[in-house]
């Protein structure tokens, strides 16, 4: 039996934390420097409830200059991360308008989405309230969590819900009836 793979794209606003929590991922590590990506591409196996799956990531731009990509990879991606700064309010409602974005350009009222506040360990500089959050992610029904890439707290689990989120779909598609098939006569 082969590995299963995932695409995973991680968006969120310019300086979030987005490459951070990626590189904490794939090699245990934190960089302090913060060097705007444009667009990055890692391969990490992971396993997630005693199953192994490779995750294909796109660490994407969150330059508002760079939006132009974005359908692109929002069309590519079977999964996504949102990622917000819980120090900046304007990542967080940046955060909402890309869940937005990414259901309008997959043209589906769901879709795997894992939310996560990033630089939990910057609690002194909070400008995000976590009950908020907590309470409007249980609304649109995505799994939520705080992070931080310095510390390594959640970023497993956020990408590992991820994952279960990608295979809750998976699944229901399998149950699904074929649908009847339409034909047509011209006579």
């Amino acid at each position: 039996m082969s590995t299963l793979e995932y695409k995973v794209v991680i968006v969120g606003g310019g300086a979030v934390g987005k490459s951070s929590l990626t590189m904490q991922l794939i090699s245990n590590l934190f960089v302090d420097e913060y060097d705007p990506t444009i667009e990055d591409s890692y391969r990490t196996q992971v396993t997630v409830d005693n199953t192994p799956v490779v995750l294909d990531l796109l660490d994407t731009a969150g330059q508002e200059e760079l939006s132009a990509m974005r359908d692109s990879y929002m069309r590519a991606g079977r999964g996504f991360l949102i990622v917000y700064s819980i120090t900046s309010r304007n990542s967080w409602e940046e955060a909402l308008i890309l869940r937005a974005k990414i259901l309008e350009v997959k043209d589906a009222d769901d879709f795997p989405i894992v939310m996560v506040g990033n630089k939990k360990d910057l609690e002194q500089n909070r400008q995000v309230n976590t009950a908020e959050c907590q309470t409007k992610c249980k609304n649109l029904g995505i799994p939520f969590f705080e992070a931080s890439a310095k510390t390594r707290e959640n970023v497993e689990n956020a990408f590992h819900q991820l994952v279960r989120e990608i295979r809750k779909t998976e699944k229901d598609t399998k149950c699904e009836k074929p649908k009847k098939q339409m034909k047509c006569v011209i006579s």
